[in-house]
């Protein structure tokens, strides 16, 4: 899956309108195999990324959550964490 695309279910606060289009973006774009489609295939790149943010914002609304939700604050920071962990970053100087 794109590294971009995050976990947008069960989240205090909820999963705002840009960050669903931002994940279908990057989902069509991916499928696509192209950031920018030429001017022939521009209308149905904007259509699928239309439509998928239209489906996705049905299904986030229609997800039941049986755990508490999770803070973002928190769960970026563990991210973090974990991204220096695994040496794909250097720790932030202090």
């Amino acid at each position: 899956m794109c590294r971009s695309i995050h976990t947008l279910h069960n989240f205090e606060p909820a999963a705002t309108s840009e960050e669903v289009h931002a994940a279908a973006l990057q989902f069509v774009r991916k499928i696509a195999g192209t950031t920018k489609p030429s001017k022939a295939n521009q209308d149905a790149f904007d259509r699928a990324v239309h439509e998928i943010e239209h489906i996705t914002q049905h299904l986030l609304h229609d997800l039941v959550a049986t755990v508490p939700p999770k803070n973002r604050e928190e769960e970026a920071e563990k991210a973090r964490a974990r991204a220096v962990r695994s040496g794909r970053y250097a720790a932030p100087a202090a």
